[in-house]
């Protein structure tokens, strides 16, 4: 004779034909879905790709770090943003020239038709392997940008600026005709299409926006960004670029120095800074952003103005040491792999066997009793 649970009397266990019923609706449920939307289109995450990001470099490691170590994230669209003159266009530029480095295509929407081929190239951007479009309107750079990431050959696309997205009917229009909303309606329409297919193609959408000023604002921040807010929430990164100060070499301004705060990060945690310099002639200097990271985290030590990597002295000061580490990229990539692997947090291991809630906790648990948020309350407190 069966009891209600499911056991017969003489000990043999039955399965609850509920939870028969249950796996064999889930499993017709998930061939239809497979037959109408192809092999792949839901399944268990356990059976599904990595959910590790990786990402593109973006030629300053103290940035990398602060994104998540890997640099801006594949497959995601990012934002830079910030003032006028700040490093927005040239921090694109490297990241263009890291993604050409590792082997990847890369295109630049030029819209504000301002692209500077030699500054580019001395950034380290093979401009052969560049693909560079000047649209006419706002809805062309939109549909270029989203025909090059449906094709699943392009790495990273550049779009700058969000600003300088004329819509057709601005074009058509008069000059002081108000066009309301129509630019944020043309990027709030671009970022449901272009979200899904950048993940699909793990291809990296940049947008550089610049900075406006609402009127009226007394308390708190008046800044804000061109292009309504459907960029804010369809981005994964946010990086706010500003120029702090000037680096001079004597009365002469040879760069700038530049902090870059992640405002936001889906796929690390948010709000790091980084500083870093961008010299005039080079752009971002990755050896002396590297040093200081070094010297941060005690791989390269400092005594008085002198830096020294083990029983190798760098230079005295922090241009010969910069220096020196230009003229040897071999000690570079080594210091570079102690400073990644001092900052990189550790990868988890294998999970641990769960154990039971009271031997966790130092009480005996009942028996046939299932797992639990807490344990259970003493008898004293039940009777309360």
């Amino acid at each position: 004779m069966s009891s209600r649970n499911g056991a017969t009397t003489n000990g043999q266990q039955h399965s609850d034909p509920r939870e028969e019923n249950r796996s064999e609706a889930l499993s017709r449920a998930i061939s239809q879905i497979e037959k109408s939307y192809g092999k792949g289109a839901i399944m268990f995450l356990k059976d599904g790709p990595p959910a590790a990001v990786d990402g593109i470099p973006t030629g300053s490691i103290s940035l990398d770090l602060a994104l998540g170590g890997s640099g801006v994230p594949r497959g995601r669209v990012i934002e830079v943003f910030g003032p006028e003159s700040s490093g927005k266009t040239t921090l694109t530029l490297h990241i263009i020239a890291e993604a050409q480095r590792k082997g990847g295509v890369a295109a630049f929407i030029d819209v504000e038709h301002a692209f500077d081929p030699s500054w580019a190239k001395r950034l380290g951007v093979d401009l052969e392997g560049l693909m560079v479009n000047q649209p006419s309107s706002g809805e062309e750079a939109l549909e270029i940008c989203e025909l090059l990431v449906r094709s699943n050959a392009i790495d990273v696309v550049v779009v700058d600026s969000v600003a300088a997205l004329v819509p057709r009917t601005e074009l058509e229009g008069q000059m002081g005709d108000a066009q309301v909303g129509a630019q944020a309606r043309l990027m709030s329409q671009a970022m449901r299409k272009l979200t899904a297919i950048s993940s699909k193609s793990r291809t990296s959408v940049v947008f550089i926006n610049q900075i406006r000023e609402k009127i009226g604002v007394i308390y708190g921040s008046p800044e804000t960004t061109p292009g309504g807010r459907a960029l804010k929430f369809y981005s994964s990164v946010r990086i706010d670029v500003r120029r702090t100060g000037m680096i001079k070499d004597g009365d002469q301004v040879i760069g700038s120095r530049v902090r870059a705060k992640v405002v936001k990060n889906k796929v690390a945690p948010p709000f790091r800074e980084a500083e870093f310099d961008i010299l005039f002639e080079s752009g971002i200097s990755s050896e002396a952003d590297m040093l200081d990271c070094a010297a941060g985290c005690g791989v390269v030590s400092r005594t008085g103005t002198w830096y020294t990597y083990g029983a190798t002295k760098l230079g005295q000061g922090r241009d010969n040491a910069r220096l020196f580490l230009r003229d040897n990229p071999d000690i570079y990539r080594e210091i570079r792999e102690k400073v990644l692997a001092a900052k990189m947090p550790a990868a988890p291991g294998p999970a641990e066997p769960e154990e039971d809630v009271g031997d966790r906790r130092g009480f005996e648990a009942a028996p046939g009793a299932k797992r639990a948020g807490r344990p259970p309350a003493p008898a004293a407190a039940r009777k309360k």
